[in-house]
């Protein structure tokens, strides 16, 4: 559920983050709308893949953890290329890139360790990544398409929580890791048929 992000609370010449991201051009919406699509694609094959492999962690369903995350680095960059250009804060875009590379990393070393040590490092970016996004839900509200945005980082914390209890109980699977995945696609669809709808009105 993790998600494009970029956050900064901070006035810049006098005006204010939620101005920027009021004002931004009409074409701000267009590309996360096709981002939004281009991430639920992603995250519903990925969440079928994984949860065909999640009984055992071998060489396939390790390169599935680590693959995620990466994308996620991808995703923040085409998106601060877009914010960039239509004047939005992106610092908490950087800061996504850097959670989503550490982990994947951190998700390299754990698959060497066995799935509990993988559901404590998912668990711990669900967490960090899920905050990150309910911040910037709120501060990119009036792009539109945004409240699936707060409640996706909302339940990313919770299920990152889960996680990290989860791995310290008998029979650990990652098979919530492909639920969560799904799950966080679904929202990304919700946000992007929203943004069509606020294109299509403007």
């Amino acid at each position: 559920m993790t998600q494009p992000t970029g956050t900064n609370t901070l006035s810049l010449k006098g005006t204010s983050v939620d101005t920027l991201a009021g004002t931004a051009p009409t074409s701000a919406p267009a590309v996360l709308r096709k981002l939004y699509l281009l991430r639920f694609a992603f995250a519903a094959v990925w969440a079928v893949l994984l949860f065909a492999t999640a009984d055992t962690l071998g060489p396939l369903t390790a390169t599935l953890l680590v693959i995620y995350p990466l994308f996620d680095v991808a995703c923040a960059v085409i998106d601060i290329r877009s914010a960039q250009v239509n004047g939005r804060p992106v610092r908490g875009l950087y800061v996504n890139i850097a959670l989503s590379a550490l982990t994947g990393i951190g998700l390299a070393i754990a698959a060497t360790c066995g799935i509990p040590a993988v559901l404590r490092v998912w668990g711990a970016w669900a967490v960090t990544a899920g905050i990150v996004q309910l911040i910037v839900g709120a501060v990119r509200r009036q792009l539109g398409g945004q409240w699936a945005m707060i409640a996706s980082g909302s339940i990313s914390i919770l299920a990152g929580a889960s996680f990290v209890a989860q791995a310290g109980e008998d029979g650990a699977s990652l098979s919530n890791l492909a639920g969560y995945a799904f799950l966080g696609g679904v929202f990304f669809l919700v946000s992007a048929l929203r943004l069509g709808r606020t294109r299509t009105k403007a």
